[in-house]
């Protein structure tokens, strides 16, 4: 039997598909104070032993009969969260760490997702991305603690999410904006199915292309959409998509128990209650680079993210400090450039990248899906980016390179210009 190796504080890495049998096991591990560690089982070989090297787990899960026997366990308030690993696109992965938790934070952690979500019993939530992730993975548990139930269709596939939406009938679901995209192609091929029965349609991971966000609001019930910003080691923010169109590009204002404040730099910072603490896992270095102390005995944590808070208190991104693109001794955030060339009626999706360049260090780059030409997209950021900002290499691609919550893998786009190097 697997529970005779485990204990309380115990790490348990998962490396199945999601099911509704991954959701049960990751529940009641939680449930028993153990720590399960959800993997991509896509990971090759070298990427596994690299993650689990540094996690050392007490047991890997990598067969289905394993991963029932632990789902069949306790399914009472988690004393723990699940130690996700950061995406390691651009460093060493990290696993993010919360440690055990009393009766009173176990409490406050699922009654702070209750009260800001609305899970509930009647609830029946619809799975779009794969459970390894964070933000799918809480919230398919948060309602199934509140007692609703889950559908997992498997993989994502328009027509397949569609058939459950006309079976099932969810009233919740988290998505990334490349969801969106192709369900509204799909839509627009065979027709929308009723979505009246939808209460809660959250996403986040990328940034929404305002169409698409324009489209979502139209789309489903009135005050049903919400956006959030976040990250693996935590959550910022919460918007409902109302606020966003009278404060459009904005990602919210704090969560309810959050406080944000913005650097000098733009370097973001959030205070958070102590059951949202966290550690990297055995490396105390990139912890304390994470977290600071503030004079009324609070701490904030920053995963080096970029914006600014307007006077409501309503805060945008800039980007990821780790993206910065430094041209000619100029800061290029990405975000910044791809939510102007977004707007060009012939981009279906653009992310914007650094190549070296002799003379200015970096120059932005840009890639592109879609029918503009380059002349068409050279004229048009010449007339809404000022010189620093304007890519001065674009490349032509079918899709960009994405991760399977959406984001976009920027350390992949270099390799797409043929020799990795600028071109004129």
């Amino acid at each position: 039997m697997t529970d005779a190796l485990l204990g309380e504080g115990s790490r348990v890495a998962l490396l199945v598909p999601g099911s509704l049998d991954y959701l049960a096991a990751v529940h009641s591990l939680l449930a028993r104070a153990i720590i399960p560690i959800p993997l991509d089982p896509r990971l090759t070989t070298y990427e596994r032993e690299r993650i689990l090297t540094q996690l050392a787990p007490d047991l890997v899960v990598e067969d289905e009969a394993t991963l029932q026997e632990l789902a069949t366990g306790d399914r009472g308030l988690p004393r723990a969260r699940p130690m996700h690993v950061t995406s390691g696109t651009t460093g060493t992965p990290k696993g993010v760490f919360s440690g055990l938790l009393d009766d009173e934070a176990a409490a406050a952690l699922v009654a702070e997702e209750r009260d800001l979500w609305g899970f509930r019993g009647d609830d029946v939530h619809l799975v779009l991305s794969p459970l390894y992730h964070s933000a799918p993975l809480r919230f398919a548990l948060g309602t199934t603690l509140a007692g609703g139930r889950v559908v997992a269709p498997g993989p994502f596939d328009p027509a397949t999410v569609t058939a459950a939406i006309e079976r099932d009938r969810p009233t919740s679901m988290f998505c990334v904006p490349t969801h969106l995209q192709r369900l509204n192609a799909y839509w627009d091929d065979v027709g929308a199915p009723d979505l009246s029965c939808f209460r809660l349609v959250a996403h986040a991971g990328a940034p929404c292309p305002p169409d698409v966000k324009r489209r979502l609001v139209a789309d489903f019930p009135a005050g049903s959409t919400w956006e959030f910003y976040g990250s693996t080691e935590g959550q910022f923010t919460a918007c409902r998509s109302e606020e966003w169109l009278e404060h459009p590009g904005t990602v919210g204002r704090a969560r309810p128990g959050r406080q944000l404040s913005v650097d000098d730099d733009g370097t973001i910072w959030c205070v958070v209650p102590s059951h949202a603490r966290f550690t990297y896992f055995r490396d105390p270095i990139k912890t304390a680079a994470a977290w600071r102390e503030l004079p009324d005995g609070h701490s904030a944590f920053s995963v080096g993210d970029h914006g600014r808070l307007d006077d409501q208190g309503y805060l945008y991104l800039d980007g990821r400090r780790e993206d910065l693109i430094i041209s000619g001794g100029v800061n290029v955030y990405p975000l910044e450039v791809e939510l102007v060339l977004g707007e060009h009626p012939g981009v279906d999706d653009v992310a914007v990248f650094a190549l070296p360049d002799d003379t200015w260090g970096q120059r932005v780059c840009a890639a592109v899906v879609g029918k503009a030409s380059e002349a068409q997209l050279d004229a048009y950021a010449r007339e809404r980016l000022a010189p620093p900002k304007r890519p001065k290499t674009w490349v032509r691609l079918d899709e960009l390179p994405r991760t399977l919550t959406g984001k976009v893998r920027r350390d992949q786009l270099s390799r797409r210009t043929g020799d990795g190097t600028a071109a004129d």
